[in-house]
């Protein structure tokens, strides 16, 4: 909003005014904004949510004994602090006439509905399962097609529809009318990986915030034809104003870790978590780098491999390969402590993250 209002004046504009013509400097606004709101609403979203919800979020009964000590009462749907003070920010600062930047926002709102809505039940029904799993895998199958063919729309061209694998400059997989498919899955399939490894205080923010992160560097990247030749990747015009919206999102993330790092004031929930994971798959389609997703965002991944492995492993034989999944579970289960198991998975991200960034430059 105001680089439209203020980054065109009439006549030359002053060097303050020049500056809101720099994606980098709405960046870092947007990142500061976000954090700001963050910090100054959360522990008003905090008591709202607390004299709404009464006893919290269920716990799961099969889960870790001590969490139906340690967690019950915490009130949860903080996700609502993230997603507003992301959108505030976004809508603030973007260029509001970038079509990439609608899609990914309307299609993060949109999985952040559906989180609003299971986080609903469980809480008037006081049963941790919410929304049934069909109707969650339909609607977030319609979001993410719906969104896959906006973003191909505003791409056009063979990489509208087209598939880059890191490391190989020249390779393009042409899917054609089924890249609408691949690109609801990587959305639809980031969405439940982040919701999955949302179950320790602290553990799926960070992984986020790192994500986004490396994620806004590449938008800003690939978006820049400078940058973009120079480094051989695939030029996408008009992704960098991506940059503004990932940093908006690690501005919110950080504000809303303040509040929910051990312990925990409360939860992300899946208004939170479904769309933060839609959101991340959403922006790695835009700018073509869907595999490097998988890289940097392997933790989520490993979260979402464990839980498919377990329940295929299961009713197949009987048996569990993991003594619980999520994979977080399985170490609590063995002993670990809370803490141990966070910040060895955040140190997990943030090696992650440097092979994912290592892909840039390596041709």
């Amino acid at each position: 909003m105001l680089f439209n209002l203020l980054g065109h004046p009439l006549g030359e504009p002053t060097a303050a005014l020049n500056l809101f013509r720099y994606v980098t400097f709405r960046a870092g606004a947007a990142c500061l904004t976000s954090l700001a709101l963050s910090l100054l609403f959360g522990p008003m979203v905090i008591r709202w949510l607390k004299a709404m919800q009464g006893t919290g979020q269920p716990i799961r009964p099969d889960g870790p004994a001590r969490h139906l000590i340690e967690k019950k009462g915490t009130p949860t749907m903080g996700g609502v602090l993230i997603l507003a003070t992301l959108t505030i920010s976004t809508l603030l600062w973007v260029d509001l006439r970038n079509g990439y930047v609608w899609a990914v926002l309307a299609l993060t709102l949109g999985y952040g509905a559906l989180g609003f809505w299971d986080d609903y039940l469980k809480l008037v029904k006081k049963n941790h399962r919410g929304v049934s799993p069909r109707g969650k895998l339909i609607v977030q199958v319609v979001l993410g097609l719906a969104a896959s063919f906006w973003i191909s729309y505003l791409t056009r061209g063979p990489l509208g529809t087209g598939v880059t694998i890191p490391v190989f400059k020249d390779v393009l997989i042409p899917l054609g009318i089924f890249f609408p498919i691949f690109g609801m899955i990587v959305m639809m399939g980031f969405s439940n990986a982040v919701n999955l490894t949302d179950g320790l205080d602290g553990l799926a923010i960070v992984p986020t915030i790192i994500a986004a992160g490396v994620f806004a560097l590449i938008a800003y990247l690939v978006g820049n034809r400078l940058f973009a030749d120079y480094l051989q990747l695939n030029g996408v015009p008009g992704a960098s104003e991506l940059c503004v919206f990932l940093s908006a999102l690690v501005g919110a993330g950080i504000g809303f870790l303040w509040f929910n790092a051990p312990p925990a004031a409360v939860f992300m929930g899946d208004i939170g978590a479904l769309s933060l994971g839609g959101a991340l798959g959403a922006v790695a389609v835009v700018v073509k780098h869907e595999i490097v997703l998988g890289i940097v965002g392997g933790l989520f991944v490993v979260e979402l491999a464990s839980s498919l492995i377990q329940v295929f492993w299961y009713k197949r034989t009987g048996r569990r390969v993991f003594l619980m999944a999520p994979l977080h579970h399985h170490f609590e289960k063995k002993g670990w402590q809370e803490p141990t198991i966070v910040i060895r998975f955040w140190i997990i991200s943030m090696i992650l993250a440097l092979a994912g960034l290592a892909t840039l430059k390596i041709r």
